[in-house]
């Protein structure tokens, strides 16, 4: 466990995805450790989430704790099987050298980080099931709690990949002493140059086109992984559990998130 909790600070820290590390392409965040965190985190927040079955349905469901349990890291695992392909695709697009394997640990590395932000903000989710009865609001407060850490992770990973894109350059080494004497005159009379910044370093070695074409590309996919995952979670609801509707693992395939997310608004907002 502790070895878990430092791997993930390290991840968490950019550690794990420092520049000199992502020089060669190279990501080492090993899967044998990582999926079983994005296990164990995402089940961390879907605990939570099954409270409201508990403390605001009767009877008590305790078939949806379990369920909700479950299906909160199954949904982000099934959306990292099905955008993988794309960001694959992608990362080949715009040059990056990011092998199979790298690919797949990177985006296991964005999961992770996505369920560690969503376990951290499990207890105020606790917090207001525990405040309220309102099923339209738990709706709508789980959506922008998952949100919120959705769009800390994909900053995450737009990141790590703009790094691996274009890196900057490695900057030549000091020169030593011997090199730089006091004793040259033309030494002497050249003011201390400033040292270009990373920020530059990459402007000046990739065009602007090709920066602005690979952030066009990054954000299309983040896009698509939204919307997979948005979609991914209205096919494996329910998470909350009407209290008005029996216990059920999954509901008919009909409408959609987004359907959806507006109708609780309305309902929460008075008007409908």
């Amino acid at each position: 466990m502790l070895s878990w909790l430092k791997q993930l600070d390290d991840l968490l820290r950019g550690r794990k995805t420092a520049p000199q590390r992502l020089a060669e392409g190279r990501v080492e965040l090993p899967l044998g450790m990582f999926v079983p965190m994005a296990v164990v985190l995402g089940a961390a927040y879907g605990f939570f989430m099954g409270w409201y079955a508990i403390l605001s349905r009767d009877p008590v469901s305790c078939q949806q704790l379990l369920a909700s349990t479950v299906k909160l890291p199954a949904l982000f695992l099934l959306t990292l099987v099905v955008t993988f392909p794309s960001l694959y695709v992608f990362n080949a697009l715009v040059g990056c050298r990011l092998s199979f394997t790298a690919t797949l640990r990177l985006l296991v590395g964005a999961v992770v980080v996505n369920v560690a932000v969503a376990a951290s903000l499990g207890p105020i989710l606790g917090f207001f099931t525990l405040s309220t009865t309102s099923y339209s609001f738990m709706i709508l407060l789980n959506v922008v709690l998952l949100a919120v850490a959705g769009m800390v992770s994909l900053a995450f990973l737009l990141h790590t990949l703009r790094r691996l894109a274009f890196p900057p350059p490695i900057s030549p080494p000091p020169s030593t002493p011997a090199e730089v004497s006091n004793d040259n005159p033309a030494n002497s009379a050249k003011p201390p140059e400033r040292e270009p910044g990373p920020l530059d370093q990459i402007l000046d070695d990739v065009p602007d086109q090709a920066l602005g074409q690979a952030r066009m590309i990054f954000r299309i996919w983040v896009i698509i992984y939204g919307l997979v995952g948005a979609q991914m979670g209205w096919l494996l609801r329910p998470f909350i559990g009407s209290p008005n509707l029996e216990f059920t693992w999954f509901r008919h395939r009909e409408g959609n998130f987004f359907q959806s997310v507006f109708y609780h608004l309305q309902r929460l907002l008075g008007g409908g």
